[in-house]
């Protein structure tokens, strides 16, 4: 996993060889062990490599390949690239090195754009022609590599993160209202393409961006998810669902184990990141390191759930690190991961899992992490009310929009305000061709949407501020699609994501399954007080943020004088949501 950067020109100008390294230089926590810049006139590449695949300099990036005049900068883990290898090797082609990058160049070569549907694993890349001058970018089915797009004056720049973009210059740092409607409604999510600055975007999920050297763009989506699903898959029964989820999971584990270096796992304690633990221990994975983050108790809720992850940890003889995070150590490195945020993020575990992986970086350099089995396989309080649902986008809002139009009214300015952008966005996800039943069309649009900009970006931005790979099974697509094929009563059984559980009570300890499904909050972050109060209150009556002019004074004084209740439908804090996004702006917009 590392950075990429890049300009393309479109007006005969030559790119800016000093833009690119300050775009490179921004990402270099994403590569700490090696860097690279090429500029050839109208097009301008930049590389942070971090060493997971191929740990020799062959490897290096920008990697071009001068006998099929092709390049590539690449970001992420392509793990069928062994087998890919192996058939081009038969169709003549010679490597030169031994890791996952050079067969992107070749497999473009041999199958064209159509080469990202035969890649199992998670990417981002820009891979050009050198005769033709065309450009391709790329990213993978479910969004876990990011790729953030900039128009400026004759040309296009993108990279792996929103403020690398912003340290090339020139890019237009302004509002974008949609995307600050979605924010504030989304639990501080913007679905792609927008982000909350209107000169930024980021290329959607699935998605291929073909750019001629003319200026000429056109996306194309190579990849959707659908729900649809034929006679057999109705009839076939719970336990024939388990066996077939149980090699699906087998398969996407023991894919992302494909490394020249030790894999590790983080491990929460809860039901699906202790199946990864069992499903790596099942695979014969020696010495495996596990790793746990907690904090401080409060209002009677359990900080940490310490004494499930040791249980896990113990069963399979894993070497166990926890990481207790004080209150006190919380709020002194508060500024650094909201430094680290490619766009903000609220969720409450954000500054934990910076310290985690920071932790996590000194001993290893690539984890599995359980992320997404919720939103795929349906374990979240609101997919039981949407099953019958004859409303399913009032029932969805219900539960998952941090506000209702009607209040975001009381929370813009008059500029800011528009039309109720998110309850149209959801409607048209929700009803989009692929899914009919109210429950699959919501796993669809958590799936593909919220998961993407919420929890896959939080483990992104958050592992890579220390050169961490994070690879997480539960997105492998092929298991995505398995996933989707099951009828959701089998996943809202036994309180929900039933047929997952019952395929770990197979592998894990039943005493970490059969309870109740954990949830711990950040203390200072749920129930601002103390130091985090203040600088809320410090940057929301700063003169950046009277000059921009956001929110109504008069919803601000409200927030402030009685944080605790203020909460969203997701527990989330309506103050914080409005305090990070002004630190985010004032940290990135120096």
């Amino acid at each position: 996993m590392c950075g990429l950067a890049g300009e393309i020109r479109f007006d005969g100008r030559a790119v800016d060889p000093g833009a690119i390294a300050r775009m490179n230089d921004r990402q270099s926590a994403r590569g700490p062990d090696g860097q690279g810049l090429l500029v050839a006139d109208r097009l301008g590449l930049g590389h942070r490599r971090l060493k997971i695949m191929d740990l020799s300099d062959a490897a290096q990036q920008p990697m071009t390949d001068p006998l099929l005049g092709l390049g590539v900068v690449f970001n992420g883990a392509i793990y069928n690239h062994h087998e890919l290898r192996e058939d081009l090797v038969a169709r003549g082609y010679r490597f030169h090195s031994s890791g996952d990058t050079e067969v992107l160049i070749k497999a473009y070569h041999a199958w064209g754009p159509g080469f990202v549907r035969r890649l199992q694993g998670m990417f981002a890349f820009a891979l050009w022609e050198r005769d033709s001058g065309k450009l391709l970018l790329g990213r993978d089915r479910l969004g876990i590599k990011p790729l953030y797009l900039a128009p400026v004056p004759g040309g296009l720049r993108f990279a792996s993160t929103l403020p690398a973009l912003l340290a090339g210059g020139g890019v237009d740092a302004g509002i974008d209202a949609i995307g600050l409607h979605h924010y504030l409604s989304l639990h501080a999510i913007v679905p792609a393409p927008r982000t909350l600055l209107r000169g930024v975007r980021k290329l959607a999920p699935g998605t291929l961006l073909h750019v001629d050297p003319d200026g000429q763009q056109r996306e194309e989506r190579y990849w959707s998810l659908s729900f649809d699903r034929d006679a057999s898959d109705e009839q076939r029964s719970f336990d024939d669902w388990q066996e077939l989820l149980l090699d699906g999971l087998r398969t996407a584990v023991k894919r992302r184990l494909v490394a020249d270096v030790p894999v590790g796992a983080l491990l929460s304690g809860g039901v699906d990141s202790s199946l990864i633990v069992g499903l790596m221990a099942e695979q014969g994975v020696r010495d495996l390191r596990t790793y746990n983050v907690g904090f401080e108790d409060v209002g009677g809720e359990c900080g940490n759930e310490f004494v499930y992850a040791d249980t896990v940890a113990r069963h399979f003889g894993t070497t166990h690190e926890r990481l207790f995070v004080p209150e006190s150590e919380l709020l002194d490195r508060l500024p650094a991961a909201i430094e680290a945020m490619s766009e903000p993020m609220v969720s409450h575990d954000c500054i934990g899992f910076y310290l985690l992986s920071e932790a996590v970086a000194r001993h290893s350099k690539v984890v599995q992490s359980g992320q997404g089995a919720d939103e795929v396989f349906g374990g979240y309080h609101w997919y039981p009310k949407l099953d019958g649902s004859q409303r399913p986008v009032d029932d969805y809002a219900a539960a998952f929009l941090d506000r209702d139009h009607t209040e975001m009214r009381a929370v813009l300015q008059d500029p800011w305000l528009g039309e109720d952008h998110t309850r149209a966005f959801v409607a048209e996800r929700l009803h989009a061709p692929g899914a009919r039943d109210p429950v699959d069309q919501a796993l669809r649009l958590d799936t593909t949407v919220m998961l993407v900009d919420d929890p896959v970006k939080r483990v992104d931005n958050m592992t890579m501020a220390f050169g961490l790979e994070a690879r997480v099974p539960f997105l492998d697509h092929e298991l995505v699609e398995l996933a989707a094929r099951i009828p959701a009563r089998h996943k809202l059984a036994d309180g929900g994501k039933g047929v997952l559980k019952a395929v770990a009570r197979r592998i894990v300890p039943r005493e970490v399954i059969d309870r109740p499904k954990g949830y711990f909050p950040v203390p200072a972050l749920k129930h601002l007080q103390g130091r985090v109060l203040a600088m809320v209150q410090d940057a929301l009556h700063s003169r950046a943020a009277r000059e921009r002019g956001l929110f109504r004074e008069g919803y601000v004084q409200t927030l402030l004088a009685a944080p605790g209740e203020h909460i969203t439908p997701l527990r989330g804090s309506k103050l914080w949501q409005l305090g990070l996004l002004e630190l985010w702006l004032q940290t990135h917009l120096r």
